[in-house]
């Protein structure tokens, strides 16, 4: 049901007297109205104080005693606003601040790309060990970049290596460059404008990491209406999800380096991809802070099963 400001905020404003008042009232709002939380954050407290301190313009990371701080009748009448729209829109609260965290990384987004949460923040952050010990990636193709956050992401961790970001959206090129300048890594990391790996002839990498779209028709019917702020081209990939993913196994060989590795996440979709390819031997790999659904095969084992991604 949808619900304006006045309906669910009126006079409440002159009740709320410090950041925290407004903070606690907001996630007694959000938990009151259903709200679906997967979009890089875990839960109402963190999408309402992060509304709370953009519309502030506190930073972040503010410290805890700045919760009893006196917000004017302004400064309230202007969070709950933001909370109101966050309720009766379901946007989802980094679309309103244009913010979200990958990595440990800020980034920029707006409806142009998916907002970042893909457990392969965790590998990067690990410099993707142990599985890339033996041979650190000097190359690095984020295949279907969006904002540019796994990218951007192992240009920082991974001084030493080039990245190039591929995306078929102009769109959301456009947002991974401004990410880029960000964080200072336009200089190693290329924005390629491709549909996967059309535009990349001749080019080869020591490490290809992909989020694509991975979707199945079913589950896009089935998701909450947060989803569908977000680009359908970033999630949608066919009847059983596995449109980009198996044509991604079926190509990645032919642009990586002997030795090169695939990471790529497939989600939901991953028993059905077990099933089309049976007898490969993908490893799934394991997130401390949850999510799965992210495979690793080697160029090698690409080019033994390639009869299975048809």
């Amino acid at each position: 049901m949808m619900t304006n400001k006045s309906q669910l905020f009126s006079g409440v404003e002159s009740e709320l007297v410090t950041l925290r008042d407004v903070i606690r009232f907001g996630v007694s709002q959000f938990n009151a109205h259903d709200l679906f939380f997967g979009h890089g954050s875990g839960d109402a407290l963190e999408e309402a104080t992060n509304l709370a301190l953009f519309s502030l313009n506190l930073p972040f990371d503010l410290p805890g005693h700045f919760m009893e701080s006196r917000l004017t009748r302004e400064e309230r009448v202007a969070i709950l606003q933001l909370m109101s729209r966050r309720i009766s829109e379901r946007i989802p609260a980094a679309y309103i601040i244009q913010r979200a965290w990958f990595a440990g990384l800020e980034f920029v987004v707006d409806e142009r790309v998916l907002i970042p949460r893909s457990p392969i923040a965790e590998l990067i952050e690990q410099r993707f060990e142990p599985w890339l010990t033996d041979h650190e990636p000097h190359t690095i193709l984020d295949l279907c970049t969006g904002s540019g956050c796994i990218a951007i992401a192992c240009a920082v961790v991974l001084p030493q290596a080039q990245v190039d970001a591929v995306d078929i959206s102009a769109d959301a090129l456009s947002v991974a460059a401004i990410n880029c300048e960000r964080q200072g890594v336009q200089g190693r990391v290329e924005l390629i404008k491709s549909d996967l790996f059309a535009g990349l002839a001749g080019r080869r990498y020591d490490l290809i990491v992909s989020n694509p779209p991975y979707v199945d028709a079913q589950e896009m019917q089935a998701l909450p209406r947060e989803y569908h702020h977000e680009p359908a081209l970033g999630l949608a990939s066919g009847e059983r999800g596995l449109d980009h993913p198996l044509r991604i196994l079926r190509e990645a060989k032919q642009f990586l380096n002997p030795y090169g590795v695939l990471i790529l996440e497939v989600g939901n979709s991953e028993a059905a991809l077990v099933a089309h390819c049976p007898g490969v031997p993908f490893v799934w790999l394991d997130f401390t802070r949850g999510g799965g659904g992210v495979l690793l095969i080697t160029r090698e084992q690409l080019e033994e099963y390639h009869h299975a991604f048809v």
